[in-house]
C-alpha cells in the first residue's frame, strides 16, 4: 500500500468520527441555511453566457495558462495569478486527502459558452475547476462520502470562503469549486498571501494537514455556521 492509499484508508476510518462531530451524516439534503456563493444568486434561464465577465466578476479569457497540480502529475488550465493559486491548492488537497487524481479528473478553463447553471460561466474566466464531473454531476447531492465531505469543509474553512463549493449551491454540483469573489476582493488577496507563505513552511498547507484533528473539525463547523448566518 502506498502513502496515498494508506492515507485514504485512514481517512475513511477517521472520517466516521469526524463526520459525526460535524453533523455531516445526512447533510446531503438541501437546507434553507446552506451557504451559497455570490454567483448562484444571479440565476438565468439562458444556456449561453454572453457577458464579458463570468458570474463571479472575473474577465472571460480566450486562453488560459496550463498549471501543474503539485504532487499529482496532472495539469489544468486556469487564469494565472491568484485564481490559480487558490484552485490549485484545492486540487492538491483533494489529491492528497480524498483520492489520487487521474487523467481527465480535473478540468478548468473552457471557451465553450454553453452553460447549465450561471456559476458554470466561471470556467470561461479560468476561475473554477471541476474535479471528476462525471462522478459528481450537476443537480446531484450526496456523491461524496461523509469523510470526504469533512475534508472539503476543512478546505473551505482554511481558505476562509475565498473558494466556494458547488455542493453548497442551490443547483448543486459537488465536483465544482470556484473563486467566490471578484479579483480585487481583499479576502482573495489575503488568502493567496497565506497559501504562498505556507510554501516556506513545510508543516503547513496541502499534504501536511489533518482535517480530522479536533481543532480543525471545530473550526470547520464554526466557519460553516458563520456562512449560514449570512
Amino acid at each position: 500500500m502506498n502513502d496515498l492509499s494508506r492515507r485514504h484508508a485512514l481517512s475513511a476510518v477517521g472520517g466516521l468520527v469526524g463526520a459525526a462531530a460535524l453533523g455531516m451524516i445526512g447533510m446531503a439534503s438541501a437546507s434553507a441555511t446552506t451557504p451559497v456563493s455570490v454567483t448562484d444568486r444571479r440565476r438565468t434561464a439562458s444556456t449561453q453566457w454572453r457577458g464579458g465577465r463570468s458570474a463571479n466578476g472575473w474577465e472571460i479569457l480566450d486562453k488560459a495558462t496550463l498549471h501543474p497540480i503539485e504532487g499529482s502529475g496532472r495539469s489544468v488550465y486556469l487564469a494565472a495569478g491568484d485564481a490559480a493559486t487558490l484552485l490549485l491548492y484545492v486540487a492538491r488537497r483533494f489529491h492528497y486527502e480524498i483520492d489520487q487524481l487521474r487523467d481527465g479528473d480535473v478540468l478548468g478553463h473552457t471557451t465553450s459558452r454553453g452553460i447549465s447553471a450561471p456559476y458554470e460561466s466561471n470556467y470561461l474566466s479560468g476561475t473554477a475547476i471541476t474535479i471528476r464531473p462525471h462522478a459528481y454531476p450537476l443537480g446531484v447531492r450526496g456523491g461524496l462520502y461523509p469523510h470526504e465531505q469533512v475534508v472539503v469543509r476543512d478546505i473551505l474553512a482554511e481558505l476562509d470562503g475565498a473558494v466556494a463549493w458547488g455542493g453548497d449551491l442551490e443547483t448543486p454540483k459537488e465536483s465544482h469549486f470556484e473563486i467566490a469573489f471578484k479579483p480585487t476582493h481583499p479576502k482573495v488577496k489575503g488568502v493567496v498571501r497565506k497559501i504562498r507563505g505556507w510554501r516556506d513552511t513545510p508543516s503547513r498547507g496541502a499534504g501536511a494537514t489533518d482535517a480530522f484533528a479536533p481543532e480543525r473539525l471545530s473550526n470547520a463547523k464554526a466557519f460553516r455556521s458563520r456562512l449560514a448566518r449570512g
